[in-house]
Formats: C-alpha cells, sequence, structure tokens
C-alpha cells in the first residue's frame, strides 16, 4: 500500500494506478520476507519498517552515517542490507524513485547473482517501476536471476512468484496465472509457508481482474490469516484492502465498507497518506451503491486532495465521475452532467479503461433526467459497445486462465511424478540390483500416475465446469448474470435477422425500490428480487431468454414476438410483480407495494445490434418512469407498429 506520493515520478504513479487502481501495492506485500535473508541489521529492523517506516528510515540513515568512510569496500553486505531495509520502508509507503535508488546502491555492492539478500534487493528494484519499460527490463533480470539458482529452492519460487508479477504488469496475464500456479503448487510440497502466501496474493490479483472474485477472496483470506498469526502488520494493511476490493466487485458493500475502514485506519496509523486516498475513494464508490450519498460524499472529499496532491490524472477523474453520482442521486443531474462533460471531453483518453464505460452510463443517466434524450440515446450505446467489448475480453481471459492452470497443474504432477519415480527405482536398484524388480516396481508406479493423473483431469474439469456456473449465473436470483444474458441476447437476434424474424426487448426495472431496502431491510429487497425471478420463469415460454441485467434491473428477449404479443407478455409479469408480499416489520409496509416500470423495444424498426435495441428499449423505460411509473412503454419509434387497442 502506498505513502504520500510528492516523491513519486509522476510517469510511475500513472502507469502503476492504470494497472491496478491501488493493488499494485500487493506485489510489494508478495516478496516481502520472501527470501531468506541472513544478513543481521535486515532481520533487526524489518519489524521497525512494518511498525512505523519513516522511523525505520531515520535509523538506516543515522547508522549508515556512522559507518567509516570505507564501509562500502570493507562490510559491503552490512551496508547492502542496511540499503535493502531502506528500499523496503520507502516501497512500503509507495515512493518509487526512492525505492530505486536504493535498491540500486543495494545491488551495486554484491556480486553473488544468487545471493538472497542480493534477489531481496533485485525484488526492490523490480517494483519500483516508473515506466511499461522498466517492468520489461525488470522482468528480464528476474528471469537472469532464476537460471543461476537451483530448481525448486526457496530463492527459486520467489523468483518465479516475481516473474509472473511482472507478467501481471505487463498485461500478460496467461504467463502470470502459470508462474503463480506452479509456485504455489511447489512451495506447498516444499514446506515454504512464505512463499506460498505470496504466491496466493499472485493467484488472487490476477482472478480478481478477470473477474473469479469468489476465488480471489478465498485466496486472499488465507494471505490475512497468514499475516496475522505471523504478526505481520505491515503486509496486513494491504491484504484487508484488496479484500475490500474484491467484496466490493461482487456487491458485498456492507462488508467491503467495514474492511476498508479497517485497512484506512492501519494505513492513517502509520502515516500512510497515499493509501488512505485509494482507500478513501474505494469506500465511496461503495456508499454511493448502498445509496449512503452523505457518507459517499465525505469519503470522497476525504480522497479528492489526496489523490490531486499525487497529480495521477486517471484517479482524479475516477474520484470527479463519483462525485457527479451523488450529485445525480440528490437530484441535481445538470451539475452531474456538468462534471461528467469535464470527464469525458477527450472521450476517456487520460482514464484508465474499465472505468470509462461507468462514466458514460453515470452521464446517460443525469441526460435522461434532464429529458435530452438524443444525449442520452448516444451515451447508452457508447456505454454498451464498451461493456459488450470488455465482456469479450474477461471471459476469453477466464477461459485461457482455466486452461493455464490446468496445464500448470499436470506439469507439477507429472514432474512430481518423475522425481517419485527416480528414486524409488534407485532405491530398489541399490537393495536388488534385479532387474526384473525393478521393471515391477515401476510398471506398479506407472499405473499409479494414470491413475493419479485420471484423478487430477476429473477434479480439475469438475471445478471448471462449477467455475463457469459461478461465471454465467446470477448467484442471488439464479438468473443469468449480465454478461451470460448479452451473449445469449446476442444470439437469438443473430438468428432472428438471419431468418428475418420479430424479436422484441423489455426493460424492466423496478419502482422505488431504495425505499423497500431502506424501510424493511436488504433482506426484503433481496426476497422481492429471488421471488419475481421465480415467478417469471413460469410465466415465459421456453425460449425466452431473462436474465439480470444489474441491481433492480432485469433484461427480457422475446424471440418470435411482435410488439403486441410481448407487451401483453411483459403485463403478466408487472401483474405477477403485483402479488409479491413485502417481509417487513408491522406498520412499516403502509403504501409499499412491489410494481416495476418496463421499455420495449423492436427489430421492426430495422434495428440489428443488441446495444442498439437495448439504448431504444432503455429510453421507452425513462418515458415510463417519466409517466407515473408502473406501467409498460413501447419506444415512440415503434408505436405505430402495434395495434390501434394497445397504442390507445
Amino acid at each position: 500500500m502506498g505513502g504520500h506520493p510528492s516523491h513519486q515520478p509522476a510517469a510511475g504513479r500513472h502507469y502503476a494506478a492504470a494497472l491496478f487502481f491501488g493493488a499494485w501495492g500487493l506485489a510489494t506485500i508478495a516478496h516481502a520476507g520472501c527470501f531468506d535473508v541472513q544478513a543481521p541489521e535486515y532481520r533487526e529492523l524489518r519489524p521497525l519498517v512494518a511498525q512505523d517506516p519513516q522511523s525505520a528510515l531515520a535509523e538506516v540513515s543515522a547508522r549508515i552515517a556512522a559507518l567509516p568512510p570505507d564501509a562500502a569496500a570493507q562490510e559491503p553486505r552490512t551496508v547492502a542490507a542496511l540499503y535493502a531495509v531502506r528500499a523496503r520502508a520507502y516501497g512500503q509507503m509507495t515512493l518509487t524513485h526512492p525505492e530505486r535508488t536504493a535498491a540500486l546502491a543495494g545491488l551495486a555492492l554484491l556480486h553473488d547473482p544468487t545471493e538472497p539478500l542480493r534477489l531481496e534487493l533485485l525484488s526492490s528494484y523490480g517494483d519500483s517501476f516508473s515506466s511499461a519499460a522498466e517492468v520489461t527490463s525488470a522482468l528480464t533480470q528476474i528471469k537472469q536471476a532464476r537460471a543461476l539458482v537451483r530448481p525448486g529452492s526457496r530463492s527459486d519460487v520467489c523468483l518465479q512468484i516475481r516473474e509472473g508479477f511482472m507478467n501481471l504488469l505487463r498485461d500478460r496475464v496467461s504467463p502470470g496465472i502459470r508462474e503463480f500456479t506452479k509456485a504455489y503448487m511447489l512451495s506447498g510440497a516444499s514446506e515454504l509457508p512464505e512463499a506460498r502466501v505470496a504466491a496466493s496474493i499472485g493467484l488472487a490479483v490476477a482472478l480478481r481482474y478477470m473477474g473469479d472474485g469468489r476465488e480471489a477472496l478465498s485466496l486472499i483470506d488465507r494471505q490475512i490469516r497468514w499475516n496475522r498469526a505471523h504478526h505481520e502488520t505491515d503486509d496486513l494493511s494491504g491484504g484487508i484492502y484488496f479484500r475490500g476490493e474484491i467484496l466490493r466487485s461482487i456487491g458485498h458493500y456492507h462488508q467491503a465498507i467495514a474492511a476498508f475502514k479497517q485497512s484506512r485506519a492501519m494505513s492513517v496509523a502509520v502515516g500512510d497518506l497515499q493509501s488512505t486516498g485509494y482507500t478513501d475513494l474505494r469506500m465511496c464508490e461503495a456508499e454511493i451503491s448502498l445509496r449512503h450519498l452523505s457518507a459517499a460524499r465525505r469519503a470522497c472529499n476525504r480522497a479528492a486532495p489526496v489523490l490531486a496532491a499525487g497529480h495521477v490524472t486517471a484517479m482524479i477523474k475516477e474520484t470527479r465521475v463519483q462525485f457527479a453520482k451523488i450529485d445525480l442521486a440528490e437530484g441535481h443531474p445538470a451539475h452531474a452532467v456538468k462534471i461528467l462533460d469535464q470527464v469525458l471531453h477527450d472521450h476517456g483518453a487520460d482514464m484508465i479503461a474499465f472505468t470509462i464505460a461507468p462514466a458514460y452510463f453515470a452521464r446517460a443517466e443525469a441526460n435522461a433526467a434532464l429529458h435530452r434524450y438524443a444525449a442520452a440515446y448516444r451515451d447508452l450505446s457508447t456505454y454498451l459497445r464498451m461493456y459488450k467489448a470488455r465482456n469479450r475480453i474477461n471471459q476469453a481471459r477466464l477461459r485461457t486462465a482455466l486452461e493455464v492452470r490446468f496445464q500448470a497443474k499436470q506439469e507439477f504432477e507429472r514432474n512430481a511424478i518423475l522425481r517419485r519415480k527416480l528414486q524409488a527405482a534407485a532405491h530398489r536398484a541399490t537393495k536388488q540390483l534385479q532387474l526384473l524388480d525393478w521393471m515391477k516396481a515401476a510398471g506398479v508406479a506407472g499405473a499409479l500416475a494414470i491413475a493419479l493423473l485420471s484423478y487430477i483431469l476429473v477434479a480439475d474439469r469438475r471445478h471448471r465446469r462449477q467455475l463457469v456456473v459461478l461465471a454465467n449465473e446470477d448467484p442471488l436470483t439464479r438468473l443469468p448474470n449480465r454478461g451470460r444474458t448479452a451473449q445469449l441476447a446476442t444470439e437469438a437476434l443473430a438468428a432472428a435477422c438471419a431468418q428475418s424474424r420479430p424479436l422484441t426487448v423489455a426493460l424492466i426495472d423496478f419502482d422505488y425500490f431504495k425505499t423497500i431496502n431502506d424501510q424493511c431491510g436488504h433482506a426484503a429487497g433481496d426476497h422481492v428480487l429471488k421471488e419475481f425471478a421465480q415467478l417469471s420463469r413460469g410465466a415465459l415460454r421456453t425460449g425466452d431468454i431473462f436474465g439480470r441485467w444489474g441491481g433492480e434491473e432485469f433484461l427480457l428477449v422475446l424471440p418470435d414476438a411482435a410488439l403486441d404479443s410481448a407487451l401483453a407478455s411483459v403485463e403478466r409479469l408487472r401483474l405477477l410483480a403485483l402479488g409479491i408480499q413485502i417481509p417487513c416489520p408491522e406498520g412499516r409496509t403502509e403504501g409499499l407495494r412491489v410494481t416495476f416500470s418496463a421499455g420495449l423495444a423492436s427489430t421492426a424498426d430495422g434495428l440489428r445490434t443488441l446495444d442498439e435495441i437495448v439504448a431504444r428499449a432503455d429510453i421507452a423505460l425513462y418515458e415510463a418512469k417519466d409517466a407515473g411509473r408502473d406501467g409498460v412503454r413501447i419506444s415512440r419509434a415503434h408505436a405505430e407498429q402495434t395495434s390501434e387497442p394497445l397504442r390507445a
């Protein structure tokens, strides 16, 4: 995690932020304590780095000043150990330029390429990148060091983990996951707990940014338990922060906020200013998701000056997007549009890729609130196009990650079996010296190898099937999630266009859903969503596509359905929703009932892409909301294509 940003090169801060939004600090955590450094000065001062990095820096400076002038020549390991502590303290505060300077000074004093102290300094050097070119340079040096150490040793495993992180920083996810998986399995077999924790952090980071939040959460929880058990307080704050990030990404906002608060308190205690800025920004985003607008504004107000002082344009703009969302939720759409126009004036050229689409969606909502439907439609179209592209990338990466992890496990197990076979053969050869017995033993070992590989194959296929279900299913309603719904809808649309058959899309959004959550609790809101999903499944045709589109919003795709029949189907769902009972304490349900608004659009008007149809349906949905809610509206472009009674 970070420190005060004022000493950091702007290019480095921007590149780091563009990669991991503050979670790149986990790379520093993952190398801390991995190498078996025996230098007394390093082992003595490392706990002080964890408790108070600024005091550790002062102590190192005092010790270096007290050394004789020829200390670098006479006691190079002592001086290098002090530089390693200095680099570690700067890394703890995310001051990359001084961290890099200290690491290079220490590396210049040591010449044994396999010494753990030198490898520790090399890892600090690798963490202190300020450009993509420097990441590539660090990766080359890490690979050269790995070629010199004993395969399977602690140093080899730790360097393998560093290589995984360097690959992630170059956006090479598959090689990164391959290295982390091998290191994780090898460290477990070799009983290297520190390295195993570091490898689990690498896997967590990679899986989180590919959308596999639940698996990432399991891995990061192991790291947190290890840090607590071994009193690694410097690593604990970063792990808890990243845990909050994962929880926020999978919609567990209350738990995420609790994790952010805990991490923030730890950062404040050691004067880690930049980490508090990132944590406050993420806390603001989670509070917005819960509609806790006052708390969200307080968190964003704390984050804004810290991130502005760092001069990281991407993070400054992300903060302003959150302010715009708060303004919109508080009923100030004009001010929200003004902020978002400034943020998107260059189409998000200096923003992080996956934050641009939400900014367009927020501006679409604000423009719609101002009845600027043409501008809202343009922004919605841009949002949907970007979301679709991002979803394709994430799905491809997840598939590749599954294949890479499976291949890495197979390779590890194959090597382990071969090692066991060789050991068994040598043992029997020295005792028996009989070729027949050796061949029998090898045959048994081969049968065991085949059985073990078969088990691994079956178990891993089962795990892959479970991951595919998790990747495609909304955990609350058991309906297809947004990505899967978009995929099915796109396929149905392509089939309808190819056969010149009608297809209608309905976008459904519950009315006053926040009031239900506020008065009856989020459990009541979850009950309404699950009950509606169950009722709708029974009321729709077999070929209809129905999925959760986000929050309290659902998407219904009706193949072979013109607007008249589609409108009747949605009306049936609306009547079913009216019958849902809200579980709420007595006296709080007065005036509450379950209703929704819906907007319809069809291919009948020549629309041929899902983005276009959903955007047209969304505009109709806004019209239904403006007309008083609890109703269904057809896109005005389609109104003349319906029957006279329905149009009336």
